[in-house]
Parts: structure tokens; C-alpha cells; sequence
């Protein structure tokens, strides 16, 4: 009888994996694509960090964003009109200079909107 249910379970949950695989899979390639083509700076653990091309690694020298704003190795910030800021531990900021939320949240907002899309449909 125990082994009746976890057989059950097992069941229950392979289906419910195959059926979300097979909406992700539906999710157009274009939207995945943004998600992952986005390039930005972060603080972590007090150094600061480039992802760029779904590649992490360490900022060595200063970088001049699009903007016009410097980003330097230690988390300051000089911007295009000469304020200067310091980032914290998880502050983001696009190549464009612009801050940003949550990565991670933002990624995990975006694919439960689609997901919801494609309930719908």
C-alpha cells in the first residue's frame, strides 16, 4: 500500500514536469533571448562583478558605460553629470547606467507572466 502511493506521487509528479517542459519549450525563442541577452554590472561580495554573454567575471579596470558614466573596480560610480555614488552588495546597474532591480526577481517576474500566457491559451 506505502509503495502504492509513492508510486502514485512519482506519477503524479513526472506528468506535471512534462507538461511544464512542454509549455517553456512553446515560449517563444525571442523572449528567452532577451532574458538571457542582457548585460549588466553587480556587487557581490564586495567586488564588483560584469555579466556579459551569460559569462560572470570580475571588472579589473574601469569601465565607461554607454551613458557616459565610469564604473570602477571598487563599486564607485562616477555619473555622466559628475555625481559621484557607491554601490552596495546586490546593486545592479545596466550598460547603460541605468540601476536596476533584482535580476533574478525580474527573470522569475517575466517567466511567470509567460507562463500565465501560455495557461490561458
Amino acid at each position: 500500500m506505502k509503495n502504492s502511493f509513492v508510486l502514485l506521487a512519482v506519477l503524479i509528479f513526472s506528468l506535471g514536469s512534462m507538461a511544464m517542459n512542454s509549455k517553456m519549450h512553446n515560449l517563444k525563442m525571442h523572449d528567452l533571448k532577451i532574458v538571457q541577452e542582457k548585460d549588466y554590472l553587480m556587487m557581490k561580495d564586495g567586488k564588483m562583478m560584469v555579466m556579459k554573454n551569460d559569462k560572470k567575471m570580475l571588472l579589473s579596470k574601469e569601465m565607461t558605460l554607454s551613458d557616459g558614466s565610469i564604473v570602477y573596480p571598487n563599486g564607485k560610480v562616477k555619473m555622466k553629470n559628475g555625481k559621484k555614488m557607491m554601490l552596495k552588495n546586490g546593486d545592479m546597474m545596466d550598460m547603460n547606467g541605468m540601476m536596476m532591480k533584482d535580476k533574478m526577481k525580474m527573470e522569475k517576474e517575466k517567466m511567470e507572466k509567460e507562463k500565465m500566457k501560455m495557461e490561458k491559451k
